[in-house]
């Protein structure tokens, strides 16, 4: 591991020694894929507590890590606060990007790992951030680009969010990784390859490095770079012994 990976470790244990020596719940600030990879990968004996992690919503990328103790397993209020950030004048509004609101985002000086997803969404853009500094960004980022924009706070409670899905299905040899990803993502067995082999493929948050890892129902794989698609599971098997399976892509 890098030094940054190694005393990200190294912070993740702390939390977790924290949270059972004090009997709170501790918090993470947001975790990328990698981040999330790493604290999946700490040995158990070295947790002194249970974990959980949430993005604000289902299927969440950057999401954060609760650290728990036994006596507080329960559900627990996450310190995420929803933004929607939208044109003043949608009519004059610039077609604005993912890139676009988190350029504007970071060029407050918020750190990257205060912010979670950013999900555009009829001509808005849906942030979760940390809800410390929600009032500031909600108050400071008032264009991106060339675009006036004004943000709206939303209560976490009362708020539903589920990204656009669409719904694919294909032959696989195998539920295999690469035999699954190939559906998802059309392109030669050799560049799937490299993708996987690469350290560029997540499955629920672990890096996985195999072509034959096994998925089952509802993974969340992650291709960094190209999105992500959630194994739907097997239809039916064809008579030359082949599966005909459904996956979601966002």
């Amino acid at each position: 591991m890098t030094k940054e990976e190694t005393m990200l470790e190294k912070r993740l244990i702390e939390l977790s020694k924290t949270a059972y020596h004090r009997d709170i719940v501790t918090f993470s600030d947001f975790l990328n894929l990698n981040e999330l990879h790493i604290l999946h990968s700490i040995p158990k004996n070295l947790l002194s507590s249970q974990y959980e992690t949430f993005g604000g919503y289902e299927y969440a990328e950057r999401q954060i890590a609760a650290f728990l103790p036994g006596a507080l397993y329960y559900a627990v209020t996450y310190p995420i606060q929803v933004l929607r950030i939208s044109p003043v004048h949608a009519k004059y509004a610039e077609e604005l990007t993912h890139r676009d609101y988190l350029g504007a985002i970071l060029n407050l000086g918020i750190e990257r790992s205060r912010v979670g997803d950013l999900a555009i969404q009829d001509g808005s853009c849906l942030v979760f951030c940390g809800d410390k500094i929600a009032d500031f960004m909600a108050e400071q980022l008032t264009r991106v680009r060339h675009t006036v924009v004004m943000a709206e706070k939303l209560e976490l409670e009362d708020f539903s969010y589920k990204p656009e899905l669409q719904e694919l299905s294909g032959t696989a040899a195998s539920i295999r990784l690469d035999s699954v990803l190939a559906i998802g993502f059309p392109m030669s067995r050799s560049k799937l390859t490299g993708y996987i082999e690469g350290g560029k493929v997540y499955v629920n948050g672990r890096l996985i490095t195999s072509n034959g890892y096994h998925l089952k129902e509802n993974d969340i794989i992650s291709v960094r770079g190209m999105g992500r698609i959630i194994y739907g599971g097997i239809l039916s098997e064809t008579r030359k012994g082949r599966y005909f399976v459904r996956i979601y892509k966002y």
